[in-house]
């Protein structure tokens, strides 16, 4: 428990009182591989932190899925939308590989919201980071190719990338896994 809240700290003081409240709502939990987190159709209940472990969110396909998201280390995961909106998830969130993550349930989120100053600021944190992300990978696909796009990811997270299979990867850049060989031939 100790570490996350080293992390959060680097967000906001965090007062002892805060903490408490908030690190009492805190669940650590530990996932295998291929750990399906949340379900298309399901409604998200969860903002988590993701202590260790690479995570897929992806579009399920009948011939092939959309792989449009990967979170990693040290970054906040959620089915946002359907977190907020408290409605059914359109897409999947899935392990990649083993993770550790410390989860807090909407309804907890709310009442450390309503208890704690700091509270809002990590909150808001979360949320400005999942806006960012998303926005960033909106305006890659309108703006970068899809070697940029790869080479993007590659400067990002070097040491996890090479976790992610080859055609999850291609999905999230939009091309197909014949392509990528091409790719990654060319500028190896």
């Amino acid at each position: 428990m100790v570490e996350i809240g080293r992390y959060f700290e680097t967000i906001t003081d965090l007062p002892d009182e805060d903490w408490e409240k908030f690190h009492s709502r805190l669940v650590r939990q530990e996932y295998p591989k291929k750990t399906v987190l949340l379900e298309a159709g399901k409604t998200e209940n969860y903002l988590s932190f993701i202590e260790k472990g690479l995570i897929r969110m992806y579009v399920p396909g009948d011939t092939n899925d959309i792989t449009f998201a990967f979170a990693f280390e040290n970054a906040f995961l959620s089915g946002y939308e359907s977190f907020l909106s408290r409605t059914p998830s359109d897409y999947r969130v899935e392990t990649l590989t083993p993770t550790i993550l410390w989860r807090l349930t909407y309804d907890d989120l709310q009442v450390i919201y309503r208890e704690t100053s700091a509270g809002n600021i990590i909150g808001r944190h979360a949320s400005e980071g999942l806006f960012l992300e998303s926005s960033r990978r909106e305006l890659s696909l309108l703006t970068q190719t899809a070697e940029q796009r790869y080479l993007n990811l590659l400067q990002e997270q070097p040491k996890l990338i090479r976790e992610i299979p080859l055609k999850y990867l291609a999905s999230y850049i939009g091309i197909t896994p014949q392509a990528l060989s091409r790719i990654r031939n060319r500028i190896s």
